[in-house]
């Protein structure tokens, strides 16, 4: 491939390089050390003397690996290269919209609209529930916990009145979870409480999806919510 050194890859050599492009694209040379501007001039470079291989493409050399561990001491510029990489990941993964807390469904309609009309990489996770059932208030708060963790996933909540189902979702088989992605089905679970303990908690909960793989990766997720403030 001609434009090898303009892709983003995975992997360890992946994130030498990408690690090299940052510096390169965002530190300002003219104001850098000799030292440091003879070292980005040749992670520039087109060929790296006597094996002929590309700049970016090749093994980390002690000073780039000395010009890192001074990045690592600067925590901004940590998080600014980690949101830099984020940034491009979702871009690439198209991982859909970001959500804020746990979205109410006023009615029957709205619940068929978040369903069939949401991203298609994006994961719904409904809780039908109804006052007054043993646990929905206690799932009610785990989901309004793991909203903040996972801001990919779109929450959501409905009583057994305003979805007009009463007749499928008696009080037995409450508190409700139903998972769903591109209007599809994943996830059906009827009383889920009975997989608890009298007492859970979020962690619970997700325990409990992850063991379906119904969550995204939680590591990504929350890395880009934490560096989302820096500038």
């Amino acid at each position: 491939m001609a434009d090898d050194e303009q892709v983003t890859q995975t992997g360890p050599k992946g994130v030498i390089n990408d690690w090299r492009r940052f510096k390169l694209e965002s530190m300002d040379v003219e104001n850098l050390p000799q030292k440091k501007k003879e070292l980005l001039r040749q992670m520039s470079s087109p060929n790296k003397p006597n094996d002929g291989r590309g700049g970016l493409n090749r093994k980390m050399s002690v000073q780039e690996y000395e010009l890192i561990k001074e990045d690592m001491a600067d925590e901004q510029c940590l998080k600014r290269y980690r949101k830099n990489c984020m940034q491009e990941m979702h871009e690439r993964l198209s991982f859909g919209p970001r959500f804020e807390g746990v979205h109410e469904l006023a009615d029957g309609e709205a619940f068929l609209e978040v369903i069939e009309k949401e991203h298609r990489n994006t994961v719904v996770v409904v809780h039908i529930w109804k006052a007054g059932v043993a646990g929905c208030d206690m799932l009610n708060g785990c989901l309004d916990c793991l909203s903040l963790e996972y801001p990919t996933v779109k929450f959501c909540r409905i009583s057994v009145e305003a979805s007009g189902a009463g007749e499928k979702f008696s009080d037995e088989v409450l508190p409700a979870l139903l998972v769903y992605k591109a209007g599809e089905l994943l996830g059906n679970f009827l009383a889920i409480t009975q997989n608890f303990n009298a007492e859970f908690f979020a962690t619970d909960v997700e325990a409990f999806l992850n063991e379906y793989g119904l969550l995204p990766e939680k590591d990504a997720a929350m890395m880009d919510t934490e560096d989302a403030d820096v500038e």
